[in-house]
């Protein structure tokens, strides 16, 4: 499948981008993401705006919106993210997101760190 295919792309203006081996997404202008497989095929992912940053994890995702705030989605047989994830920082204050095949990682603005996630290899 030919991804440069204009049927394969989200529509708008885009700001961002990250990418997984199993999904992609990006960060458009408005604040709002999209997110698609590698068959052009549109998932399901955060029905908010006010994003400023995004990450990718194999199967999941992760976006930082302006009031400091984290949102997961995605696979969750690690619980790096459903939006509804326990061990996904429920405060506010982050500044920074980051994200390995099965984990995540946020930077608070006091300069401590929150990972969630798979427990293996003590990643989280």
């Amino acid at each position: 499948y030919d991804l440069t295919e204009p049927d394969a792309v989200p529509t708008g203006r885009h700001v961002a981008v990250a990418c997984s081996n199993t999904h992609a997404v990006t960060l458009r202008d408005d604040g709002t993401t999209a997110t698609w497989d590698p068959w052009g095929n549109f998932l399901a992912a955060p029905p908010y705006a006010g994003f400023v940053a995004i990450a990718c994890g194999n199967f999941h995702g992760v976006a930082l919106r302006s009031d400091g705030t984290v949102i997961t989605w995605g696979g969750d047989d690690d619980h790096e993210g459903d939006g509804e994830c326990d061990d996904a920082p429920r405060s506010g204050g982050f500044v920074a997101i980051a994200c390995g095949g099965h984990h995540s990682v946020a930077l608070h603005q006091d300069g401590s760190v929150v990972t969630w996630g798979s427990m293996e290899w003590d990643r989280s």
